[in-house]
């Protein structure tokens, strides 16, 4: 999966643990559970984690099969085995075992006996071991470290590991009888520790530690770079110490937790130990920033220099032949120039043409119709003969790239039909693939990313749809409609992180990691769009959902905007408890956006995704899911669906009973639900009832009483537009 962690379990140091079931029953057979994390594994992989296992000789693979025993050894260690490393260096942890993984895990290494264990290696860590790991931690890695209580009999040399990142764990078995689990006083419950700017805790203020030991975190570890997550009680022996901590060291992040038990099979759905350890994997997860770029580097390298340079000469002649088209695409410039630069368009477009076989038809047909065009003196073009050669939606490969060129608008860009020139890739992931064909059917969506433009689309234009080509009769129907995801997602990073950084949200780390990474949030605005795309035409619809140009009341069109979005919200939270790791993603996207994006942009006249966003807010606020107190905003993540849900009810509500009224007692209907949340303007004729109304010449009198901002921004937005409002114009024909 794309931009997902890769978590290594080290099993080649005697582990307490092992991710591999198998192996568990090798090493416990009465109960197996004792030490399995083959729980906390497959927790990890609905999250979109690969997670392997590291024995010595080869990793484990990504679905969870077992990974080969040191030098054949047995995988297991049945009781009486001394352990020790047969296989030389073969379980060595090395630059290169490190090279692929963001996350290494460390459970506990152990002699015999005091634990049953893996039976592979030594639980000591060589120096150059130790070295590897600072290493990779140092640039950008993630390290996790399951500790225990009485550490320093174990036999292993946590401690100097530990030591690296300035953190020691204290050899003690904490006792608590005030505060402990089914009354075993070392069963203790850990305090809280309070959110800082990340909140590793969202979810999760609920743990238990058995038997653990404390920690000590280095007196020169700057305040900034360490966080308490969980500490021992003020009645606990010994009182107020950490228990898990979270560390930052170079560019990379370490966990270190002082039990063990705490994620095991027997204990990860106690309380909120399986959030708890989601958290905190991903936390420490290396940003996927750096493999992107260099993802992006390979594939642009891929796009040899020739079709580049034919490209930008394209990209150069429809530059210079824009300024010479009138609004309608016709020439009024130098038509000598004219033919010349179309001359010029058509050679390049033929030259690319080997590039993209697989439009052989529609790229002909692009030729003639420029052809045409010239031939009949340059006036309105008509490419209808190469839009109808043209199907994109007939070659949903993850990938496949389209060379497109037409005289069009563009949607939030220009309304002048000029000629424009567009690079595109289509992104159609597998997983993506079989939700379409399963359930989510929509067989005229087409996400695609850019690979290079004209000016047309250095705007805020995202999408790319037929019914914008100039022809000489509209199509009898239009069988596709592209949406730029890498657009959505570059401008929903940029707007989400300085919206996040203003407010002082603390963002869980899966939110983090979706503001960090283009390729997550490409992927998560295409799952998002498939369904609210498709929830258009779904459900009780007492209107036309497709009110482009706005005949009624824009609120009307915000509500089926928020409508869809809620859709998709509640289908992606039934999605990620069915394991579809991008489905918790497009929750924070939907949330996001709606509540820091859509309402601060663009001008205020019937401004409906704004509006949108606002009735979002106010109702979350008005329910206390989200608060702003102390100029600091806050989410109840745990209320968050529940929240969201039932403004989806009332909005339901509303489209079921309209079916059974008439169209301005469903108008007015809908202005009392947003009206219900959102203050209006205090000069509304409709605010004041049906009695205001004109009643002579509807639809369009009363339509025209709608004031052009009727709910507007309030202090809390205005506020946020000034901070902000730089970020959002910066968006304006962003890349990725």
């Amino acid at each position: 999966m794309r931009a997902f962690p890769r978590v290594l379990f080290d099993e080649a140091h005697s582990e307490s643990w092992t991710i591999r079931r198998e192996v568990a029953e090798a090493m416990n057979p009465g109960h197996p559970d004792d030490n399995g994390y083959a729980r906390a594994a497959d927790l990890l992989r609905r999250l979109g984690h690969t997670v392997t296992a590291h024995t010595g000789s080869a990793t484990g693979s990504a679905d969870g099969g077992a990974a080969g025993s040191a030098d054949g050894g047995t995988p297991g260690n049945p009781a009486g085995n001394t352990g020790g490393n047969t296989g030389g260096d073969a379980g060595a942890i090395t630059p290169a075992v490190l090279a692929d993984t963001d996350v290494l895990v460390i459970a506990h290494p152990s002699a015999d006996r005091w634990e049953r264990t893996t039976g592979l290696g030594s639980p000591v860590f060589r120096a150059e071991e130790i070295d590897a790991i600072a290493t990779h931690v140092a640039s950008g890695g993630g390290l996790v470290v399951l500790a225990e209580c009485e550490q320093d009999k174990y036999g292993s040399n946590l401690a100097d590991l530990l030591d690296v990142f300035g953190v020691r764990v204290e050899h003690t078995t904490v006792q608590d009888p005030r505060n402990a689990h089914n009354g075993v006083a070392s069963w203790v419950m850990g305090v809280p520790g309070a959110t800082g700017g990340e909140d590793l805790l969202a979810g999760a203020r609920r743990a238990c530690f058995y038997r653990a030991g404390v920690l000590t975190p280095s007196p020169e570890l700057a305040p900034a770079d360490v966080t308490v997550l969980f500490s021992t009680s003020p009645t606990a022996d010994p009182a107020g110490r950490p228990l898990a901590l979270a560390v930052r060291h170079g560019r990379g992040r370490v966990v270190v937790v002082a039990d063990s038990d705490l994620f095991g099979d027997d204990s990860i759905g106690e309380y909120d130990h399986a959030a708890l350890w989601g958290n905190l994997v991903t936390w420490a997860a290396r940003a996927p920033e750096r493999a992107e770029r260099a993802e992006r580097a390979e594939r642009a390298e891929r796009a040899d220099g020739g079709a580049r340079t034919a490209f930008a000469a394209l990209k150069a002649a429809v530059e210079r032949l824009q300024p010479l088209q009138a609004k309608d695409g016709s020439i009024e410039g130098d038509r000598d120039l004219a033919v010349a630069l179309i001359s010029e368009i058509v050679d390049r477009v033929a030259e690319l043409a080997p590039r993209f076989p697989h439009d052989a038809a529609y790229l002909d047909a692009v030729v003639a119709d420029f052809r045409k065009w010239v031939a009949q003196g340059l006036g309105v073009p008509d490419f209808l003969d190469s839009l109808d050669a043209f199907h994109p939606d007939a070659q949903r490969i993850d990938g496949l790239e389209h060379l497109v060129v037409f005289p069009m608008y563009t949607q939030n860009g220009s309304a002048r039909r000029h000629v424009e020139a567009v690079w595109i890739r289509t992104v159609w992931p597998g997983w993506l693939a079989e939700l379409e064909s399963s359930r989510y059917d929509n067989p005229m969506f087409v996400p695609v990313a850019f690979e290079d433009f004209t000016s047309g689309y250095d705007t805020d234009s995202a999408v790319l749809f037929p019914e914008s080509v100039a022809v000489r009769a509209t199509p009898a129907r239009f069988t596709w409609g592209a949406i730029f995801c890498d657009r959505e997602a570059a401008r929903f990073r940029r707007v989400g992180r300085a919206a996040a950084d203003t407010l002082k949200l603390a963002l869980p780390p899966d939110a983090a990691r979706l503001l960090e990474s283009q390729e997550l949030a490409q992927d998560t605005f295409v799952l998002w769009d498939l369904i609210h795309d498709r929830t258009h035409s779904h459900g009780d619809l007492p209107f036309d959902p497709f009110m482009i140009k706005q005949r009624m009341p824009y609120w009307l069109y915000s509500l089926e905007e928020l409508r869809c979005d809620l859709t998709a919200f509640g289908e992606a939270v039934r999605l990620e408890a069915e394991g579809v790791p991008h489905a918790r993603y497009v929750q924070y996207a939907i949330l996001f956006d709606r509540l820091f994006r859509f309402p601060i942009t663009g001008d205020r006249v019937r401004n409906y995704d704004g509006l949108g966003g606002q009735l979002l807010f106010a109702y979350l606020h008005r329910t206390d899911v989200v608060r702003w107190t102390d100029n600091r905003l806050s989410v109840d993540w745990s209320r968050l669906a529940g929240g969201v849900a039932d403004l989806r009810g009332e909005v339901e509500k509303l489209y079921r009973d309209g079916i059974d009224r008439a169209k301005l007692a469903h108008w007015l209907a809908a202005h009392e639900l947003v009206a219900a949340y959102v203050e209006p303007h205090p000069a509304s004729v409709w605010a004041k009832g049906v009695e205001a109304l004109p009643t002579e010449g509807f639809p369009k009198a009363v339509v025209d009483a709608v004031l052009p901002d009727e709910f507007p921004l309030s202090m809390f937005y205005e506020a946020l537009r000034r901070k902000l409002g730089e970020v959002v114009d910066s968006t304006k024909g962003i890349r990725a």
